[in-house]
């Protein structure tokens, strides 16, 4: 009895393609094409670490300039009670006082009053100012009010007097000004009444009562 073939027809052409398309799948790819991917990705990173070199340079710059500017602020800010007993000292001097001092008298007037210009001077070389906040208006950033002062002359919110000389360092507050804020000219009240026209009202009642 002879066979029966049972096999589907083009099974056979489909089974002998299969392995021929596996390898071209696991063939390598074009070396051309993997280079310019890794020079790519090699070009990627390059740029990478120079903006992050250039980013811990710029870090780095700003540090040491600050380190500049601001590694001497605990120390004026120490030294700022130098200054401030000196101007207390200057201030208790009234002009009568000065004119009628002796010439030995004067002399340590004059003496203070340049210890005190020369003591702003260096402090100023270093990057440290004295605010002159007196008939400015009055900022929060640099000004500290401890009260406030009746004053018509000028707009509210003027400094009116300064308690204490505020500092600045660099861009930073080193110490703010300790000022009395003025209040401004009063507003006008309510007219007060004619007392004239109130007794004349008055009469007229009376008047009016005896009719």
């Amino acid at each position: 009895m002879a066979d029966t073939d049972t096999s589907v027809p083009g099974t056979e052409a489909a089974g002998a393609e299969t392995p021929a398309a596996e390898t071209e799948a696991a063939a390598p790819a074009d070396p051309a094409t993997a280079l310019a991917r890794e020079a790519a990705d090699l070009k990627d990173r390059l740029l990478r670490s120079l903006a992050e070199m250039e980013n811990l340079r710029r870090r780095t710059e700003k540090q040491v300039d600050d380190a500049r500017v601001y590694g001497i602020a605990n120390f004026a800010r120490d030294s700022l009670g130098v200054a401030d007993n000196m101007r207390r000292a200057l201030d208790a001097v009234t002009p009568e006082l000065r004119e009628s001092a002796d010439t030995a008298v004067k002399a340590l007037i004059e003496g203070v009053e340049l210890t005190e210009r020369e003591l702003l001077r260096v402090l100023e070389k270093h990057g440290v100012k004295k605010l002159e906040p007196l008939g400015n208006k009055f900022d929060p950033n640099l000004h500290q009010a401890m009260y406030e002062v009746p004053d018509p002359s000028v707009p509210a919110g003027t400094v009116a007097q300064v308690v204490q000389a505020g500092y600045t360092i660099g861009d930073r507050v080193l110490r703010p000004a300790l000022v009395a804020v003025a209040k401004g000219g009063a507003k006008p009240g309510p007219a007060p009444a004619n007392d004239n026209a109130g007794e004349q009202m008055s009469d007229d009642g009376d008047q009016r009562s005896d009719i």
